[in-house]
């Protein structure tokens, strides 16, 4: 359907150019001819030529120098816009064209000397301040969304007062591409439960409501040279917090507790290394080889506080626990040569009651350290570390 004309006779005034005077009009049609909506040669108000968007978009590249390739590429191709649509904006091309070869000849002068690679430094280190990536091992920090999910800021706070979680360790994978979420998942539960003995050296003074959780890279950060894994100590709910720093290690024990825990951990470490069969009839071969190793540790365990030059009040307790420890390794050897599983049992348990946890309270105590024997502490086997996906990504 056409358009009806306004109403009222369609002439022009006294003619001002060479126009043609226009014909009478019937109701919707020009004698027969569609109505047409007026042309920009006859608007009352006649608009100028629109200006070239492309034109714009070289101007503003140029100027901000971010893109100056993207610039110069703009400002040609308004250029030949213009030309053939008869818009404006020439101006602005020409500008952006010339700001953007600037910006180029800058760059290529950057790169040169090395200036480009100190600024992307410059500006991965400015997105790292205030951030979770800017964590250090010994921060404490708090997170607006506890220990779970993704984070991309959190908080330093002292860690005297209530926190969400304690930075203990950092490990910095390798570069290339993003390896995946899954591997830096493994990667993060690997490290972070084997670094946490070198920064909490007792295990005694970590409560049992204290789990570990790491902050990992995503694969948008990992683009800005984000390769960092951060262990952190957490509350095993993830939200309730901490209080008070877990950090016990030569930067806060002395040197007679560091020697006794750096023996217990000779001890520790055998123990964790007992076989996946939970029972002895599964695999003695296994288990025999276990209890040797046991037995290997337990000789350098008692060799390294034997040795170690004791103060007076410590002398006595430490020396009644290389008794026990002594005793402890004849079992678990004769253990290691057992002929048959009852054999074996025999002198696995008397081995394990001498090597339990409570003999080395006292001694504990003369030392200065924690006396509360953890609840998990040689449960089954002797594993102390968790599991799960305790991990929140940044």
């Amino acid at each position: 359907m056409s358009i009806p004309p306004p109403p009222g006779p369609h002439q022009p005034q006294e003619p001002y150019g060479q126009y043609p005077q226009a014909p009478q009009y019937q109701q919707g049609s020009y004698y027969g001819m569609p109505y047409q909506p007026w042309g920009q040669g006859y608007h009352p108000f006649n608009q100028p030529a629109p200006v070239n968007g492309v034109a714009i978009g070289s101007l503003v590249t140029g100027l901000l120098c971010f893109m100056p390739g993207v610039g110069l590429v703009l400002g040609l191709i308004a250029l030949s816009q213009i030309k053939r649509r008869g818009e404006r904006g020439k101006g602005m091309a020409v500008a952006g064209s010339v700001l953007s070869s600037v910006g180029l000849a800058l760059w290529a002068l950057s790169l040169a000397t090395g200036a480009a690679s100190g600024f992307w430094e410059g500006f991965k280190e400015g997105a790292r301040d205030d951030s979770s990536l800017s964590l250090a091992k010994g921060d404490c920090f708090n997170s607006p969304g506890g220990l779970e999910g993704f984070t991309y800021d959190v908080d330093s706070v002292p860690c005297a007062g209530r926190h969400d979680g304690e930075v203990f360790a950092a490990v910095e994978m390798p570069g290339g591409s993003f390896p995946g979420d899954d591997k830096v998942s493994q990667v993060a539960d690997d490290k972070c439960y084997a670094l946490q003995d070198s920064y909490a050296m007792d295990a005694w003074a970590l409560p049992d409501t204290v789990d570990i959780y790491y902050l990992t890279p995503t694969r948008q950060s990992w683009r800005l040279g984000d390769h960092e894994i951060t262990c952190v100590f957490g509350h095993t709910d993830g939200t309730t917090g901490l209080t008070g720093s877990l950090r016990n290690d030569a930067t806060t024990l002395d040197d007679d507790q560091i020697t006794y825990l750096k023996a217990a951990d000779v001890l520790n470490t055998a123990m964790d290394a007992a076989p996946a069969e939970e029972y002895v009839e599964d695999d003695l071969p296994g288990y025999k080889e276990w209890a040797e190793r046991v037995a290997d540790a337990l000789t350098k365990q008692a060799g390294m506080l034997r040795d170690h030059p004791w103060p007076a009040d410590a002398k006595t307790p430490v020396g009644e626990l290389v008794k026990d420890l002594e005793a402890a390794r004849k079992e678990w050897a004769a253990a290691a040569e057992a002929a048959d599983v009852d054999a074996y049992y025999d002198h696995y348990d008397k081995g394990w009651a001498l090597t339990a946890p409570e003999k080395s309270v006292t001694a504990r105590e003369a030392l200065g350290l924690a006396t509360t024997v953890p609840s998990y502490d040689y449960d089954d086997g002797g594993s102390d570390s968790g599991g799960g996906d305790t991990g929140i990504e940044v």
